[in-house]
């Protein structure tokens, strides 16, 4: 029976296999094994063994170990059991000088070894898509909005840019904690490596090094929890830089704004009832998986509150945070490549909007046009105000009633203030800040 919608509707197959039960086990199962080879390099056990190991352990089967562990009431004893029934005499060095936290830790630092990738891979095509559409709109002007009412005019491609950037800093970020967070360990019950020695960490090296991992350091029984918080920091970030592109593009899609939409498929349903409708449904599902995800942050940073040198208090929850918030998170960066690489924009609905206001949102920049011609900026911007009040009031063109105010006129000609008033003419450096993010980016 499925319960939760990861199983049937949420994540794509290469993320949830790896959070996968069965995956789960292979890593164990790959943990152990380099464990063995590690003792075998350090002389502690025969190499023969570990080659032995080696060849049996994948045959391991996680139903056995499940029906072991309903017997004893052990997750690990029961895999390790499991695993060392298949390599015959050589399974006596199974698990050797370890304790549960050294194998199940390093486990996870190989999914997250394997998450990483998955993830970076997509927040790279979304970058790629971003700055795409970047370079498609950059010249394109439209309005641009500051609590919710019309500001100055922008480009399209100044938008795509910023989110681009902001992608590109994620993947910064990821590429950062990546050696902090797949990290393993073998340091036995409390930290100390007493299991093995003065071999201790020589074989926490050996087995590392052959599992592609980074030892985790100084530890008690388990790893320091704030590695793992930083991830599903990460995740979360992630999570709400996709929210707010797809909040910014919801909002674009208003009936009564229009200048984008979602893709939409030719036999796609918007409403059971509503045959017209076409609903920004997939933005609308990053903002409430981006929720989800968010809620991760408070139980990672509790995992790492643990009673001195341990408890168990952490284990339940990240059997949940791990495999939802890279789940989801990689769920909603699929979404949203889809969504940039198709989003339809309708220029005759963003020119309809620059124009919308008759000039109002360009007052700025008769404003700075006065102050250089010798009008004190205060005064210059408290004429614009009131003029810029009639012409709300009057729905009037701006340019014309500034070109009846004799002090704006003993200044600035009728004709200069239709031209001061031409979104063209105050664009800045916009297409110049676009055309440079995607060189430093792509390059």
């Amino acid at each position: 029976m499925l319960i939760h919608p990861i199983d049937f509707r949420y994540g794509t197959p290469e993320m949830k296999s790896i959070w996968s039960e069965e995956n789960r086990f292979r890593c164990i199962i790959e943990t152990e094994t380099a464990l063995v080879f590690a003792l075998a390099e350090c002389g502690i056990v025969p190499k023969a063994d570990a080659l032995a190991v080696a060849a049996c352990a994948p045959k391991a089967s996680l139903q056995r170990a499940k029906e072991i562990e309903a017997e004893i009431g052990h997750d690990v004893m029961g895999m390790v059991t499991a695993i060392s029934e298949v390599c015959n005499e050589a399974g006596r060095y199974i698990h050797f000088g370890a304790t549960s936290s050294d194998i199940v830790d390093t486990a996870t630092g190989l999914q997250l070894k394997q998450a990483f990738p998955v993830l970076r891979v997509k927040l790279c095509s979304l970058q790629d898509a971003l700055l795409t559409r970047a370079e498609e709109t950059k010249s394109l002007i439209c309005i641009a909005r500051t609590h919710g009412q019309h500001a100055l005019p922008m480009t399209y491609g100044l938008r795509f840019a910023v989110w681009a950037a902001e992608i590109a800093r994620h993947i910064e970020r990821m590429d950062e904690i990546f050696p902090r967070v797949a990290v393993g360990k073998l340091t036995g019950a409390v930290g100390t490596a007493a299991s093995l020695g003065m071999d201790g960490l020589r074989v926490q090296k050996a087995m590392m090094q052959r599992l592609g991992l980074q030892d985790a350091g100084v530890t008690t029984q388990v790893i320091a929890r704030d590695r793992y918080a930083e991830y599903i920091f990460l995740l979360a970030n992630i999570a709400t830089t996709l929210e707010k592109i797809a909040v910014e593009i919801r909002s674009l899609q208003r009936t009564e704004i229009g200048e984008v939409a979602e893709p939409f498929g030719a036999n796609q349903v918007g409403s059971s009832t509503m045959p017209h409708k076409r609903n920004p449904v997939k933005c609308e599902q990053v903002c409430g998986l981006a929720r989800i995800i968010r809620s991760m942050v408070e139980p990672a940073l509790l995992n790492n509150t643990l009673w001195d040198e341990r408890d168990l208090t952490n284990s339940a929850a990240e059997r949940i945070t791990f495999p939802e918030a890279s789940v989801l998170t990689d769920h909603c960066l699929n979404s949203m490549v889809s969504v940039i690489s198709n989003l339809v924009i309708h220029e005759e609905a963003v020119s309809r909007n620059l124009d919308a206001q008759q000039g109002l949102n360009l007052s700025e920049s008769v404003m700075i046009e006065a102050t250089k011609r010798g009008m004190p900026r205060q005064t210059a911007h408290e004429i614009i105000r009131k003029a810029s009040q009639e012409a709300l009031e009057r729905k009037h063109p701006l340019a014309d009633i500034l070109a009846e105010i004799p002090e704006i006129s003993a200044i600035i000609s009728a004709e200069e203030i239709y031209g001061l008033l031409n979104p063209k003419t105050y664009l800045g450096l916009a297409v110049q800040q676009v055309d440079m993010m995607i060189q430093q980016l792509r390059e």
